[in-house]
C-alpha cells in the first residue's frame, strides 16, 4: 500500500469518527444553552483538552513553529513554555473559578453578555460582539492557511488544490459543530487532543534522530548563522534576539486570558474540582504540544536553506518579496525526517489541531453574534429560532474566513497576530479586572476597546497592507535600528494587551463605576461554595 492510499484510509477514519461524534451530541443538544456552553456541565478532563486544542492549531505547528524555529533556533521552546505556564496553568487558577461563577450569576453564555451585564451596558455588549465577529475572522483563515500548506504538500495537489482543501475542511468543522454545538465540539477536542500528543511527540523525535540525536543536531545549528549578530546562537539556551523573544511569548501567552473562544471554557466547566483538575492536565498538555512543537520548529535550518547553492541536501524555500516564506518550512522539515508511512499520521495530527481549533471559534463568533446582536433586536426569539439562526451565521463565518484564507500573500502568523492582537488587547483589561476590581468602570472598557482595536488597525494600515503613502513612515521606523521590531505585527498586538491591563485600572481611577447594586449581584457570586 503506497503512503497516500494509507493517508486517505486514515483521513476517512477520522472524518467518520467526526461526524459520528457530531451526529451523538446532536441527540442530547436540547437548548441554546447546551449548544453553546454544554449545559455548563464539562468535565475536567473534556474542558482541559478542550482549552489546549482551541489554543494549539496548523498556526502553531506550520507558521509559528516555522517562523520563530527559524529565527530563535531552540530558544523558540521558550514560547510553548510560556504557553503552559502563562497561557495554561495561571488561567485556570486565576480566573477559572471566578469566571465560572460569575458567568453563571448573570446567565451569561458570551463574553459580550459579560460585559453587559459587569458593566451594565448594552452598548458595551454590541460593540463588543462585533468586535468578536470582525477579528476572529482572520485567525480562522490562518488555521485554513496551514491546512491548505500541509495538504499541498503531502499531496502534490498543485496551484488550486490548496483552495479545495480549504474548502471541504470548512465543510467538514461545519457539519459536526452545526450538529452538536458545544457537546460535538468538547468530545471531538478530547479525541483530537490524543492524536495531537501523539503526534507532536513522533514528529519531535525523528526530527532530532534523524540528524544523529539531539547533541549532535544542536551543535550543527550552532554552526549556522542567525543573520542578525556576529554570533552563531540558534543553538543557546536564549537564541539571538531574546527581547523580541519576549514579545512572541506576551504575544501567545498572556493574549488567552482575554480572547473570548478560550475564557468560554470556563463559563462551561462543571465544578471546582474540575478546574483544579483541568489546570494540571491542561498545562501537561501544553507543554508537550507547544513546546514540541517550537522545539521541533528550532531545527527547521538543518532541513531548509534558502541558498540555491547548499548541496547539503536542504531543501530549497521559496521567497515572497524576497523574504522567505515561513510557512513553507515545517512541511518541508517533515518530508525530510519522517518515513512515508508516517505522513498520514501528521495530516492527521495537524487536521486534529486544526479542526478543533476551528469549532471553537465558529462557534463562539457564531454564537455571540447571534445572541448579544440578533435575539435583543428580535421578539419572540425562542430557542429553535436562534439555534437556527447561529448555524446560518457558522456557514457565513466559514464563507468568509475561506476567501480570505485563499489569499496565499498573507502569512500564517500575520493573520494571527493581529486577530489575537486585537481581540485580547480590547478585552484583556475589561475582562481581568471585571472579575477582580469592583471601581472597574464603563468609560475604562470603552478606553480599552478603543486601544486595542485602534493600535491593531493603526498597525495593519501603516505597515502590512503596503500602502505607499506610509512607505516614508514604514522606512523612518527601519531607520531607528530599534531592538525591538516596531514593524512586527505580533509585538504591536503585545503592546496593545499591556496597554490594556494599564488602561482600565487609570481610567477606572477617574470616571464612574456601575450602581453599587450591579457590583454587589456580580461579586455576591463569589460567596459560592
Amino acid at each position: 500500500m503506497s503512503s497516500k492510499a494509507a493517508t486517505f484510509i486514515i483521513l476517512g477514519i477520522y472524518v467518520a469518527v467526526m461526524v459520528g461524534i457530531g451526529f451523538y451530541t446532536s441527540k442530547r443538544t436540547k437548548s441554546t444553552n447546551d449548544f453553546m456552553l454544554g449545559g455548563r456541565n464539562v468535565g475536567s478532563w473534556l474542558t482541559a483538552f478542550s482549552y489546549g486544542t482551541t489554543y494549539f492549531s496548523a498556526v502553531v505547528f506550520i507558521g509559528y513553529a516555522g517562523q520563530f524555529g527559524w529565527s530563535y533556533g531552540i530558544s523558540a521552546t521558550w514560547i510553548g513554555i510560556g504557553n503552559a505556564i502563562i497561557g495554561s496553568l495561571i488561567p485556570f487558577f486565576l480566573i477559572g473559578r471566578r469566571t465560572r461563577l460569575m458567568t453563571k450569576q448573570f446567565e451569561a453564555r458570551t463574553m459580550p453578555e459579560f460585559f453587559e451585564k459587569r458593566f451594565n451596558s448594552k452598548a458595551l455588549k454590541t460593540a463588543a460582539a462585533v468586535i468578536v465577529f470582525v477579528f476572529l475572522i482572520p485567525y480562522t483563515a490562518s488555521v485554513y492557511n496551514g491546512l491548505s500548506r500541509l495538504f499541498g504538500m503531502v499531496f502534490d495537489l498543485g496551484e488550486h488544490g490548496g483552495t479545495i482543501i480549504i474548502i471541504l475542511m470548512a465543510v467538514l468543522s461545519a457539519i459536526y459543530v452545526t450538529l452538536g454545538g458545544y457537546k460535538a465540539t468538547a468530545l471531538n477536542d478530547f479525541f483530537q487532543g490524543i492524536i495531537m500528543l501523539i503526534g507532536i511527540s513522533t514528529v519531535v523525535a525523528l526530527t532530532v534522530q534523524k540528524k544523529n540525536g539531539l547533541s549532535e543536531a544542536v551543535g550543527a545549528l550552532n554552526l549556522i548563522s542567525d543573520n542578525n549578530t556576529s554570533e552563531n546562537t540558534l543553538g543557546s539556551i536564549f537564541g539571538p534576539d531574546p527581547l523580541n523573544l519576549l514579545g512572541v511569548v506576551i504575544l501567545t501567552s498572556l493574549g488567552t486570558w482575554g480572547l473570548p473562544q478560550m475564557v468560554q471554557k470556563f463559563y462551561a466547566i462543571k465544578d471546582e474540582a474540575s478546574i483544579k483538575r483541568g489546570a494540571v492536565i491542561s498545562t501537561l498538555f501544553a507543554l508537550i504540544v507547544a513546546g514540541g512543537s517550537y522545539f521541533m520548529g528550532g531545527f527547521v535550518r538543518l532541513y531548509c536553506t534558502l541558498d540555491p547553492a547548499d548541496t547539503s541536501g536542504k531543501t530549497l524555500i521559496e521567497t515572497l518579496n524576497n523574504k522567505p516564506v515561513f510557512d513553507t518550512m515545517v512541511p518541508a522539515l517533515i518530508h525530510q525526517a519522517l518515513p512515508n508511512v508516517l505522513i498520514g499520521l501528521i495530516v492527521v495530527l495537524v487536521l486534529s489541531a486544526s479542526l478543533s481549533t476551528l469549532s471553537s471559534l465558529v462557534l463562539t463568533s457564531s454564537s455571540t453574534l447571534t445572541n448579544d446582536l440578533i435575539k435583543p433586536r428580535v421578539k419572540n426569539f425562542d430557542d429553535k429560532k436562534q439555534m437556527l439562526t447561529i448555524r446560518i451565521f457558522i456557514a457565513v463565518f466559514l464563507v468568509i474566513s475561506v476567501i480570505i484564507a485563499c489569499n496565499k500573500n498573507a502569512s500564517i502568523s500575520t493573520l494571527m497576530s493581529y486577530s489575537w492582537g486585537a481581540l485580547s488587547g480590547a478585552f484583556l483589561g475589561p475582562f481581568l479586572y471585571g472579575l477582580f476590581l469592583k471601581k472597574a468602570s464603563p468609560a475604562a472598557v470603552w478606553a480599552s476597546l478603543c486601544s486595542g482595536i485602534g493600535i491593531t488597525i493603526i498597525h495593519m494600515l501603516l505597515f502590512s497592507f503596503g500602502i505607499h503613502a506610509f512607505d516614508g513612515i514604514k522606512q523612518a521606523v527601519i531607520d531607528l535600528n530599534c531592538p525591538l521590531n516596531l514593524l512586527s505585527p505580533i509585538n504591536a498586538g503585545a503592546f496593545a494587551m499591556i496597554i490594556s491591563l494599564i488602561i482600565v485600572p487609570v481610567v477606572s481611577s477617574f470616571t464612574k463605576a456601575p450602581d453599587k447594586k450591579v457590583i454587589d449581584n456580580a461579586f455576591a457570586s463569589l460567596e459560592t461554595k
